[in-house]
Order: C-alpha cells, then sequence, then structure tokens
C-alpha cells in the first residue's frame, strides 16, 4: 500500500521520451503527454515535434494534488493537428501509477516504460519532487475535462483505425471511416474543425485504399485536396496536408500507374521539403525511400517529354535529390534527354547548351565502371555533334568523335550496345568529313555502318535508323568518288528503311527527305523524270509531316529545292525556277535552325539567282549578310569570331558580287549598302559595343547609361582567344550569350524611340553618305561579274564608273606584277630607274584611276587639291592605287602630266562605317600628349636589327613642337606592356619598329618589342577612344590577308578602331634608313603652322612628304606609305 501523501503537492516534470511509434504508422503533427487524476481533471503538455529517431523533448512541468486522487494516469499521444486538435489524437502508450511512486524515484530524472508496439517499448523521462504549497510559479495545474460528442468520435475513428491497421480486419476500417464521416458532418463548410473532418476521413479511406478495401481513391484524394485549400501556405498544419495528398497521388499511381498524380506529387514534394526541418520525423517520412526517393524514381521512369511542362517536372526532380542524392546522375540524366528534344524540336541553343553541361556533369559522376558509362559517353557526344550542327564549332564535333571513340572502346565486339556506339561514331565521322573533306573519314564511317547493320538483320527494331545513316554516307561518297553502285545503293537503303518506319515514326520525314536528295542525285545523271517527280513527292510529303516551326523542315526546303532547280535546268520552265528560290528563301530564313546550315542555303541562294539572272539575288546577298552577322555574333572572343567566318571562305567574294548585282541591276545607293553591310564584318561586330551614344544621351539619358553599362559587360566577357577546357568554354559561351540577349533588349528598346528606328541596324545609303561630307568615298569592286567604281559624293546619288576592259583575272594578275616588282625593286639599287614599276602605275592610272578623275572633275566638279579617300576591295586592297601616274609628257611638252597626288589629296578608309565613327569621335579632344615608341633590338626570333630607329625617334622629337607634351619609349623600355601603355595614355603616337603582317592568322600580326611582340589583338582590346594620330614607321602595317581582304584585319586599321582617328601606314616592307626622309619632310610640314597640332593634316602632310623627297627616296619607298582615317 502506498503512504499516505495527504495535503501534499508533487511537481513532475515532463522532460523527454523515445522509441515512440505511432500504432497506426500515421505520421503525426508532433506528440503530447497527457495526464489524469481522475475522470474530471487533467493535463496535457505542449505538442512537440517527433524527431527522426522517434524521440520528443518537452520540459514541461504539472503540479499534481495528493488530495485530488492517489493514482493517476499517465499516456503518450500522437496529435495530428499542430493548429487546433480534434480530439486527442491516437493513444501511443498508457500507464497507470501511484503518487507516491513518482517520489520513490528521488530527485534525480527517470525512465518510465511502457508496454511495446511492434516490440518496442516507448519510454518517458520524467523528474518528480515534493512541494508544501500549490502556486503559479510551481507549475501548471490540472484543468477540468471537458467531454464533447465530435471530439469523442473522433477519438473513436483513431482508435479503430488503429486497430485496423495493426490487425487488419476490415470491420475496424468500417467503423472508422463510420465514426470520421459522422464528424464531418458535424463540421460543414465554414466550421473551424471542417479540414480535420475531412483530412480524417479521407487518411482512413486511404489507408482502405492501400490494403485494397477501399475501391474508390479520387474521392479519398479529393478529401485531401480539400483540407489543404482550407490549410494554405503559412497554416501550421500545411506541410502535412501537403505529405497527405501526395500520399494518395503516389499510391493512385502505384496502383493504376497514372504519369499525371506522379507528376504533382513531385512538384508537391518540391514545395514541402524545404518545410520540414532536418531531423524531424516527418522530413525523414517525407525525404525517405517511400517518400520524395519513391516519386523521384517514378518520374525518372516516364517517358522522356520535351514539352515545357515536362522539362520543369525534371528540373524540380533534380531539385529533389541534390549532389549526392543516390538519384542525382540519373536525374542530370533525364533532364539532359528533356532538353534535348526541346531542342530537337524547337532549336533552342539554350537547351543544347544546357544539354551538353548536364551531360558532362553525368560522365564526371559515374565512375567508368559503371554498367551505363558508355552511355552517358555517347549521349555527350550526340549532343555535341548536335551543337556542331547547328552552331558550326569545330571543336564539339572533334570533341564528340573523342567521346564516341572511347565508348566504343568500351563496347568491344559481343557487348550488347556496340551497334549504337558503331552508329554513333559513324555518323560523327561523316559528319567530319562534309565539313573537312578527308576520304579516309567517309570510308571508314560506312565500314562502321555496314558493321551495325550486321547486328540489325530484318525484324531488328533499329535497322531503319542503320539503313538510314549507311545511305546518306554511300549518297555522300557517290558525290565525291562517281561510283553508281554506292548511289544505287544508297537509294535500295532508304526504300527498305522507308517500308520499315510507320507514318507516325518520328524520323520518317528524314528518310522521305533523305531518298528525295538521292533521287535528284541519280536524276541530274539519268534525266528520268520520274526520280525528279518522285523526289519533289517525298519532300512534300516531308514538310507535311512537321509542324511549321520544326527546325528539320530546313532540310526538307532546301531538298526540295534542289529537285526544282534540277529541273529546272533541264526542262527551263520559269516556274520551277520561280519555286526553287521560294524554297531557297524560307530554307534560309526558317528560324529554329541553326545559323551555319542557312548560311550555306543563302549562299547557294546567291549562286543559283545569279547563274539564273532571277530577281531574288539581291535578297539572297542581303540574307547571306544577315546570317553570317548574327551567326558571328554569337562567338565569344576575336579568334573564334575569325575561325567561324572561316568555315564560310568560300563566301568572301559576295560583298563585291552583291555590289556588282546591284550595280547590274542599276541600285547604286543598294550596291553601296550591300558592299558596306558585307566587309568588315570583324570591325563592325566589335565596334557596336563602341557605338557614340550623344543623340541617345540627349534623347534618353537613363537609356543611353543602360547600354553603355551592358555594352561595357559585354565587351569585357569577350575573349581574345578560347579556352583548352571545353566545360569552361561553354559555361563562358553561355553568359556571353545571356550578356548578348540583356545587349540586344536594350537595342530593340531604343529602336522605339521616335527617330531611333535604325539604331546600330546596317546603315542606309543617307547615313553612309555622312562618310563623304569632306569628300568624295571611292569605292573600287573587283568581282567576277564586273569590275567598277562607285563614287560616293558629299550630296546626291553615287557615280558608277565602269571598267569594261578589267575583268577579275586582271586586277589579280595586275597585284601580283605590283608584288614581285615591289620585290624586286627592294634589291635594286636606289639610283636604278624602276621602269616596270612605272609601267604599272601607268596602267593603274590609265585603266583604273583616269576614269574615275574624268567623273570627279567633270561631273563632281571637284576642285584641285580637294580631299578624296579611297575604299578599295578585293585584289584592289593590294594595288597602291593612290600611286596611279600617267608618266608622260603633256601633249604641249610644258612638263609631265599630273598624276593622282597631283591632283587630291589621297586617303583610305578600309569601310565607310569606319570614317563615319572616326569623325564622330574627333567631337571630343584632348589635350595633345607624343610619344614616341623605337625598337631597334627587338627580342629574340622577331627581326633583325634597326640602326636607324633611334636617330628617328631623335628627329622626330626636334620637329615636334615645344607646347607638346613628348616622351620617348625605346631600348628596354620599349616592351609589350610599356607600348600599350603608351598608346592609352597618348593622343598622338609615332612607331618605329619592325612590323609583321601575318598570313594565317592575321590577329597576331605584330609590332616587333623588346620583350615580346604588340599584336593585333592586344591593340583591338586597348580602348583608346581620346587617341587622335599614329604614325607607323614599319613594314607591312596597312595590308590585311590573302585569303580574306575584305574584312581589312591590319595593323593600322586595328588602331583606328581602337580610337586612332588618323593613321600612316605602310603597305609593304619600309627600309628604314630612307624612311627617314619621308618622316622628317612629314613632320616638317604638319606642324608648319606652329603650336598647332591638327590630326586632319595628316594627309595632307604625307602628299606633301612624299613629293618634297623625291629625289632622295626612291620610288617603291615613297608609295608605300598611305593614310588612313580623317
Amino acid at each position: 500500500m502506498p503512504g499516505s501523501l495527504e495535503g501534499q503537492y508533487i511537481r513532475l516534470e515532463v522532460i523527454s521520451a523515445t522509441n515512440l511509434v505511432v500504432p497506426s504508422w500515421r505520421v503525426p503533427a508532433g506528440i503530447y503527454v497527457s495526464i489524469k487524476q481522475d475522470e474530471t481533471r487533467g493535463w496535457n503538455s505542449a505538442v512537440q515535434v517527433l524527431s527522426s529517431d522517434s524521440s520528443a523533448a518537452w520540459g514541461d512541468t504539472v503540479t499534481l494534488s495528493a488530495d485530488a486522487s492517489p493514482r493517476l494516469s499517465l499516456e503518450i499521444r500522437a496529435s495530428f493537428e499542430f493548429g487546433r486538435m480534434l480530439g486527442h489524437g491516437e493513444l501511443i502508450g498508457e500507464r497507470e501509477m501511484w503518487l507516491n511512486e513518482l517520489l520513490g524515484r528521488g530527485d534525480e530524472p527517470f525512465d518510465l516504460s511502457f508496454p511495446p508496439i511492434d516490440d518496442i517499448c516507448p519510454s518517458l523521462t520524467l523528474k518528480a519532487a515534493s512541494v508544501h504549497a500549490c502556486g503559479n510559479d510551481d507549475g501548471t495545474l490540472l484543468h477540468s475535462i471537458v467531454k464533447c460528442a465530435i471530439a469523442q468520435r473522433t477519438d473513436s475513428g483513431h482508435a479503430q483505425l488503429r486497430k485496423y491497421v495493426t490487425g487488419k480486419n476490415t470491420s475496424h476500417l468500417k467503423r472508422a471511416v463510420k465514426h470520421f464521416q459522422w464528424v464531418r458532418d458535424r463540421c460543414p463548410v465554414g466550421h473551424p474543425d471542417h479540414s480535420v473532418a475531412l483530412t480524417n476521413l479521407a487518411w482512413a479511406r486511404l489507408q482502405g485504399y492501400i490494403r485494397k478495401d477501399i475501391q474508390d481513391i479520387d474521392s479519398t484524394t479529393s478529401l485531401f485536396r480539400d483540407a489543404l485549400a482550407l490549410r494554405p501556405q503559412g497554416h501550421p498544419d500545411h506541410p502535412l496536408s501537403l505529405y497527405h495528398l501526395t500520399e494518395a497521388l503516389s499510391w493512385r499511381h502505384n496502383y493504376q500507374n497514372t504519369p499525371a498524380d506522379i507528376r504533382e506529387s513531385a512538384q508537391l514534394y518540391h514545395e514541402l521539403l524545404p518545410l520540414c526541418p532536418e531531423g524531424t520525423y516527418l522530413c525523414s517520412i517525407v525525404a525517405g525511400e517511400n517518400g520524395a526517393d519513391y516519386v523521384i524514381n517514378e518520374c525518372n521512369n516516364l517517358p522522356i517529354d520535351g514539352s515545357d511542362e515536362g522539362i520543369q517536372l525534371r528540373r524540380i526532380v533534380l531539385e529533389l535529390c541534390p549532389l549526392g542524392h543516390q538519384h542525382h546522375p540519373t536525374s542530370l540524366h533525364q533532364l539532359a534527354l528533356s532538353l534535348e528534344v526541346r531542342f530537337l524540336r524547337c532549336g533552342s541553343i539554350d537547351d543544347i547548351d544546357e544539354t551538353i553541361q548536364l551531360h558532362r556533369d553525368v560522365v564526371s559522376l559515374a565512375p567508368e565502371a559503371c554498367h551505363d558509362h558508355h552511355t552517358y559517353l555517347n549521349n555527350l557526344a550526340v549532343s555535341l555533334k548536335r551543337r556542331f550542327n547547328h552552331q558550326g564549332k569545330s571543336h564539339d564535333l572533334d570533341e564528340a568523335i573523342s567521346w564516341h571513340e572511347e565508348a566504343l572502346c568500351q563496347c568491344p565486339i559481343g557487348h550488347e550496345f556496340r551497334d549504337f556506339s558503331l552508329d554513333n561514331l559513324g555518323g560523327a565521322l561523316y559528319t567530319r568529313f562534309a565539313k573537312c573533306g578527308d576520304i579516309n573519314d567517309i570510308n571508314r564511317a560506312i565500314s562502321l555502318f555496314r558493321e551495325a547493320l550486321t547486328l540489325h538483320p530484318p525484324g531488328h527494331p533499329r535497322r531503319d535508323t542503320t539503313l538510314n545513316n549507311l545511305a546518306i554516307a554511300l549518297k555522300t561518297r557517290h558525290g565525291i568518288l562517281p561510283a553508281s553502285e554506292d548511289l544505287n545503293e544508297a537509294i535500295d537503303s532508304y526504300r527498305e528503311s522507308l517500308r520499315l518506319e510507320q507514318h507516325d515514326h518520328p524520323s520518317r520525314h528524314i528518310t522521305l527527305s533523305n531518298l528525295s536528295s538521292a533521287l535528284c542525285s541519280r536524276f541530274t545523271k539519268s534525266q528520268k523524270n520520274e526520280d525528279v517527280e518522285e523526289a519533289i513527292d517525298l519532300c512534300q510529303q516531308s514538310l507535311m509531316a512537321l509542324p511549321p516551326l520544326h527546325p528539320d523542315r530546313h532540310y526538307a526546303y532546301f531538298n526540295i529545292r534542289q529537285a526544282y532547280m534540277a529541273r529546272y535546268r533541264m526542262q527551263h520552265q520559269p516556274a520551277d525556277l520561280s519555286l526553287a528560290m521560294e524554297n531557297f528563301r524560307l530554307a534560309s530564313k526558317h528560324p529554329t535552325q541553326g545559323f551555319p546550315a542557312r548560311i550555306i542555303d543563302a549562299y547557294h541562294w546567291t549562286v543559283s539567282a545569279e547563274e539564273c539572272s532571277d530577281v531574288s539575288a539581291l535578297e539572297a546577298y542581303a540574307t547571306f549578310f544577315e546570317l553570317l552577322d548574327n551567326h558571328l555574333a554569337t562567338r565569344s572572343s576575336t579568334t573564334s569570331r575569325r575561325e567561324a567566318a572561316a568555315d564560310f571562305s568560300y563566301a568572301r567574294t559576295l560583298p563585291v558580287d552583291a555590289g556588282s548585282c546591284a550595280i547590274r541591276r542599276d541600285d547604286l545607293q543598294h550596291a553601296v549598302e550591300l558592299i558596306e553591310q558585307g566587309r568588315g564584318q570583324q570591325w563592325s561586330l566589335a565596334s557596336r559595343l563602341r557605338t557614340p551614344l550623344e543623340d541617345l544621351e540627349s534623347t534618353n539619358p537613363n537609356l543611353a547609361h543602360k547600354f553603355s553599362e551592358i555594352s561595357k559587360r559585354l565587351s569585357d566577357a569577350q575573349g581574345s582567344a578560347g579556352s583548352a577546357d571545353r566545360a569552361a568554354a561553354d559555361r563562358t559561351a553561355v553568359e556571353y550569350r545571356r550578356l548578348t540577349k540583356e545587349w540586344e533588349a536594350v537595342v530593340a528598346e531604343a529602336r522605339n524611340i521616335q527617330g531611333f528606328s535604325r539604331f546600330l541596324l546596317p546603315p542606309s545609303y543617307d547615313e553612309l553618305q555622312a562618310a563623304a561630307c569632306h569628300g568624295p568615298v571611292i569605292i573600287l569592286i573587283a568581282s567576277e561579274y564586273s569590275c567598277d567604281a562607285l563614287i560616293v559624293p558629299p550630296s546626291g546619288q553615287p557615280h558608277h564608273v565602269p571598267f569594261p576592259s578589267v575583268a577579275l583575272a586582271d586586277l589579280e594578275m595586275f597585284k601580283n606584277n605590283f608584288a614581285r616588282e615591289i620585290r624586286f625593286a627592294a634589291r635594286m639599287d636606289p639610283t636604278e630607274p624602276r621602269k616596270d614599276l612605272r609601267v604599272l602605275l601607268r596602267k593603274l592610272w590609265d585603266e583604273i584611276m583616269l576614269p574615275i578623275v574624268n567623273v570627279l572633275q567633270h561631273d563632281l566638279k571637284l576642285r584641285r587639291r580637294s580631299r578624296i579617300w579611297l575604299c578599295p576591295t578585293a585584289a584592289f586592297t593590294s594595288i597602291p592605287l593612290h600611286a596611279a601616274h600617267p608618266l608622260r609628257t603633256k601633249a604641249d611638252h610644258s612638263g609631265q602630266e599630273e598624276c593622282l597626288e597631283d591632283l587630291y589629296v589621297c586617303s583610305y578608309t578600309p569601310t565607310l562605317s569606319a570614317l563615319i565613327r572616326s569623325r564622330q569621335m574627333m567631337k571630343t579632344r584632348a589635350t595633345p600628349s607624343f610619344i614616341a615608341v623605337g625598337q631597334g633590338q627587338p627580342g629574340a626570333g622577331q627581326g633583325t636589327v634597326l640602326a636607324a630607329v633611334d636617330s628617328e625617334l631623335e628627329l622626330v622629337h626636334k620637329l615636334v613642337p615645344p607646347n607638346v607634351d613628348f616622351i620617348t619609349l625605346a631600348g628596354d623600355d620599349a616592351t609589350r606592356a610599356g607600348a600599350l601603355d603608351a598608346l592609352q595614355r597618348n593622343t598622338w603616337v609615332h612607331l618605329a619598329c619592325h612590323g609583321k603582317q601575318d598570313p594565317d592568322q592575321p590577329y597576331n600580326s605584330c609590332f616587333a618589342m623588346r620583350d615580346q611582340p604588340l599584336t593585333l589583338l592586344d591593340i583591338m582590346e586597348n580602348n583608346t577612344p581620346q587617341a587622335e594620330f599614329a604614325f607607323l614607321s614599319a613594314c607591312h602595317t596597312a595590308v590585311g590577308d590573302e585569303e580574306t581582304p575584305d574584312e581589312v584585319i591590319h595593323l593600322a586599321a586595328g588602331l583606328q578602331f581602337s580610337g586612332f582617328k588618323s593613321v600612316i601606314g605602310t603597305l609593304w616592307g619600309v627600309d628604314d634608313a630612307v624612311a627617314k626622309h619621308v618622316v622628317e619632310a612629314f613632320y616638317k610640314n604638319m606642324f608648319k603652322k606652329k603650336g598647332v597640332v591638327d590630326c586632319t593634316r595628316a594627309a595632307s602632310a604625307l602628299n606633301y612628304a612624299t613629293n618634297a623627297v623625291k629625289k632622295k627616296v626612291p620610288l617603291e619607298q615613297r608609295i608605300v606609305f598611305i593614310h588612313i582615317g580623317v
């Protein structure tokens, strides 16, 4: 018998509990302890979250009176609500004991065990102490127990559900559902316990569905949805309601295979997981194998979906399993495949870029011993090849082949997936053959496809794919090695592939289009009309199978125009020509296909339109220039832009051909526009980030500032060269494209402002005519179709000067003859007459410059000694046009006839835009400062000693006015960094050193310095808007490379681009021993007005200097110097 405790109080502290298991396995909102001393008075602790280790902690205290009852009941209960509770939840453990048992434990905490649940005994940690008075400070007092029918029926429902779950007797489930339905009916919409009643009923029904005792899951799911709607974000029970709904959806998917349910579950888990604190029981369940892990795995087993919704689901799933999670690699892979599907459908470069990055991540995470490693390698390689097809980056193709080779090594003969690797590697080699033309690539590709075909006998599900691959390789080889058996085998293979493909086969449109192309090729040989008729029909079928914006429509357009052109060449029907041109237009302007393929289409369009004298030729040229400009703009470095342009080197004559075409159509203004648009694209792309903004600033200063800021960020993001780390290079390209999109958005905003509709668009003739504001600009055009000059006057229409007796071949020979004579003259004694060179200069005058001078004098009435600007193209860029001379005695024997430089002061300009830009930058002038940079003893491998450099610098110093700050940089101080700093800090520069034009990579053209060369790239990246004048007393500073003369990429143009408005450059090698005579005469005339420092006088000063040194300097060393700019 317990001892007497009459008049005593016991303070009981509920500290914690462990081994807590909810018998029904329902996830509780929390756990609480309930104490009763009789049927009328009780106490409940706070509801505390159950931890993942099945424990809970309180630290709550209650004061018990021994007079009320010597016994008490202790219960551990699960609450299913954090907010307002309905009923008392589910009983976990119950124990009755005497009060003096509590006091018999001493003053230290003690553990109290409860009956086991599933062989696990819950345990409660308590601490009891006797107190002699009852006050509020001693702990919470017991409260009266109020009985409520709704609460009682709810408790009965929990009890019955517990019995059902533990005993699986359906009668208990029916009673539980009946109790919860009764409660639901008593808690209608608007009742504060409505959401609890809905949840309890739905949970009971869900347990019956899980055990297949209840069939209706749809109404159960609806109950959970209604409860969730009543518990929005911020409600304490919102996380549990999310969890309940995911459970219903997951179980419905488990039994009924409903993808929509598992997709919704993933979205709900994405919202739920951040709401589950780490270490809680709810978190462990939600993140466990039956929670999020199950949903992730099921989502990863769904078919690949390239829709926006499908990709969003993959992103959600990936966030559910971060790096380190077991499903992370698979989820990366699934997202990559979904993005690739969308890329194939929509052609977004962002999608394929992200696809490649995800595949790289998967490969890096999967060990080589991984069963699927070869698959990951193949997928990465396929994506790289697809990006190459879309963007034309050669390193993508090289990397793709490398990964395909490695994947094939992991699939030796007998491997179940060897056929995939054979097909994939063969496809990549075929693509490289199409780009580089190595016959070994196409032969090996055919060999690989034939091996793959042996692994795909009749009846194999992938036989059609391999047949298609083999056919396209055979057809391509037939174009190089015209063996009829290759073409016939290709057609037979295409036909078999087509028979194997159902009408809804996703690749059927490709087979149709490819067979069409093969039949068209056979038609050109056999001239059998049925071949070309079938080819056209097949392409039409291919187009009908594709939605309007599918990227592959481009190939069908390309092939159908090939068929129409083939038939036109045989039958000469105007309708065929019209249809061919229309499909050229559709192919080159198809927005979801990559730029490289469309650029090729536009090029072929120009060729065919010229061949057939079609009226669409000018549109074709303009389309080509626009596409090429957009394509180059995607490249994040100067050298990568040049590499991208080099892929279309066969089209390098298009700027002059376009000008010739417009001239032949008597559209002279358009001729000027097209030549300008097509030439100097490298400079145009780079210079648009340095656009003067005075007009925009006066109209919208905020937008001008925004444009300036993002232009600087975009310019800073440009690299001079690519990275060896391909993943890093990809990230750089993605960031560059992101900035480009921002920049384009600002440009579009500017174009919406009145008066700025043409902001940064290719300039119109009216805008280009500003280049001639101080004198006419003469564009000399060298095309295979015609050789002409266009004179752009200060106002009015351009003037056309034809050269009927001069063909492009004549000009090429003329250029080569000049180069030969200049080399020969360099070896001659200075006093020897340059007879052959003089003959060439006379021919240049008679055939080229005299017709131009006649127009200047008689049509334009241009005054003597006026300034003119020469803008040569193609072969003209290597001819010293300014030196044209009749070298004849006047008819009255009063002296020699006047040459071009006697009549006018000649300057050059790379493009009209370059001259306009230099003039715009002249609006702001800085205080003149002059630096003379000389390097007579360049570093190893940069050239021989130049003995006259130091004396030349001293001479320049003497001639520069004393009111101008002057610095000399020479010897060991004339380093690459020192020279760059000099260009940055000074407005006037004289450079005396070796100059070298790099014919293979013109951006590596350089000035020789003490340590390492100062390259054209260095100069381009050195923005010097305050700079004014540069004299380049060095070799080859104003001549571009042979392959792309119309890009005018040379040192003088680079200095002009960097900010120098007026530049003296050289067309060939300079003899430093005699160059000083020209230098002296130049600066004497330049500064003849004391104290006046004006870079616009440079052309006149050079004109004077070359005339003044006739007796001292040989002819080829006088005419080597040219003036570029203002």
